[in-house]
């Protein structure tokens, strides 16, 4: 099984981690007309498939006493429902990620609900397991907080377009998905001590064993929360299964390819866990954000036409959350 044993491997795991979980939602910007209820039962399949996937290689290549199958028998009951039930939260929250990034665009969606995610997830995670420098954790949390509401001014500076009655909606649209975005970072921000109490107990699960059950947790929400989405959506008239099964291959496998992206990125950072401690691998994973908003000005150009104010925010936005990295980086005390 690998195991980071150097803090600079750690590291360079948390910003992979941070890159993948900051890009996973570009398979969806990819996608015409499909809708997100549709979309992401192929992105929940790829989570899951690709955690087992890399349980049964990174997870047991080059074998040892901890590897998966030999983790599956030894740990505690407990321990695979709490990674479970991380999973289960963990995919409502990020339903509604999704939902929001639909609505608002990934340079709004991906800070709030990230940002808000981060402090709420970093501070119970630390109570649970107090490692590291609090301080420093502390203050790259602030950074963090100050970057989410930097992207705020800048998303309140950008130029309505159309006519009244347009713009109403869109303002309404764009009120509705700020709200989502809230309650998905509220959500968001619990999973992370459930991973904690996964991987700290008695006889606890391997990074690898909390990345299968914390996505088959996922998988099995999928059944309740997304089902109920498809019958009654945040926008739009309902979807049905007959509609998923025939979209197109190319659907099916953006869709998939989301889920790898992000499952990689998750594994890979409850694997640093291992070393670092969670409140310090999610605090750095969860600058996600600012990849997430290169993606949406560069490439997407979600703020095209927007005024100088708007800019000098998003600058300030990327130099607060380098910041922050910087800061939960430093945290880290061997």
């Amino acid at each position: 099984m690998f195991i980071p044993t150097t803090f600079a491997t750690a590291l360079v795991m948390t910003i992979l981690s941070t890159i993948f979980w900051g890009s996973f939602a570009n398979a969806f910007k990819f996608m015409k007309n499909y809708r997100f209820e549709l979309y992401y039962w192929d992105y929940a399949l790829g989570i899951f498939i690709t955690s087992i996937v890399l349980a049964l290689t990174m997870g047991t290549i080059p074998g040892g006493e901890n590897t998966f199958i030999a983790n599956l028998q030894v740990a505690d009951t407990t321990s695979f429902i709490y990674a479970a039930i991380g999973g289960f939260i963990f995919n409502i929250a990020n339903v509604l990620l999704i939902a929001g990034i639909e609505m608002v665009g990934l340079a709004i969606a991906f800070p709030i609900a990230i940002g808000i995610a981060l402090v709420e997830g970093v501070v119970l995670s630390y109570l649970l397991q107090p490692k590291g420098n609090a301080v420093l954790l502390g203050a790259g949390v602030i950074m963090a907080v100050v970057a989410v509401i930097l992207i705020g001014k800048a998303y309140s500076e950008l130029k309505g377009a159309g006519d009244k009655d347009k713009a109403k909606d869109n303002q309404t649209t764009s009120k509705k998905g700020v709200v989502i975005c809230i309650i998905s970072g509220l959500l968001m921000g619990t999973f992370a001590p459930f991973v904690t109490k996964a991987m700290t107990s008695e006889h606890p699960l391997t990074p690898y064993t909390v990345g299968v059950f914390f996505t088959l947790g996922a998988l099995i929400s999928c059944f309740f929360f997304l089902t109920y989405l498809m019958k009654k959506p945040f926008n739009g008239k309902p979807v049905s299964f007959s509609e998923y099964t025939s979209a197109s291959m190319s659907n099916h496998l953006l869709g998939f390819l989301g889920g790898s992206l992000w499952c990689v990125g998750t594994v890979f950072n409850f694997v640093a866990a291992s070393l670092v401690g969670v409140a310090i691998s999610y605090a750095i994973g969860q600058a996600s954000p600012m990849v997430a908003s290169i993606w949406g000005v560069f490439v997407w150009h979600e703020f095209r036409g927007s005024n100088s104010k708007a800019k000098i925010y998003l600058t300030g936005m990327f130099i607060s959350y380098i910041l922050a990295l910087l800061l939960i980086s430093m945290a880290y005390s061997g």
